[in-house]
């Protein structure tokens, strides 16, 4: 999907942490983070500022997979904001039917994260 279309007025990082697997929580083992189950790479949360005013959420989350921790873009001078751009981005519905009314969710999937302006893994890895 576009990224364009799924933030139409640009998103911008708020932070990068490890996806924990629940169940290994609960197993407490030591190393609790999720892992990609096609690839076996580590899972990496994105915590996202959606710039739209009109979002149903203001944050959202874009996991991505990869050895190391993502590294988001740098600050735009001036601001306390990273803008950024997710490459690869993939956008899977989900119904959750736990409570008493069922609630619609969408979860977020990018293969990278560059920075506005910049295209493609191995502009990331260049600015990296």
């Amino acid at each position: 999907m576009r990224f364009e279309d799924v933030f139409p007025a640009g998103a911008f990082v708020l932070g990068v942490e490890a996806s924990n697997d629940y169940d290994k929580v609960k197993a407490n083992l030591s190393d609790v983070q999720a892992r990609d189950k096609d690839t076996g790479e580590r899972v990496w949360v994105v915590r996202v500022l959606d710039a739209d005013p009109t979002a149903r959420q203001a944050e959202v989350k874009v996991k991505i997979t990869g050895e190391v921790q993502p590294v988001p873009p740098e600050v735009m001078p001036g601001t306390p904001f990273r803008p950024v751009v997710f490459e690869g981005l993939t956008v899977t519905p989900w119904v959750d039917t736990n409570g008493s009314r069922p609630r619609q969710g969408f979860a977020f999937r990018a293969a990278a994260m560059v920075a506005v302006g910049q295209s493609g893994r191995r502009a990331a890895a260049v600015a990296a």
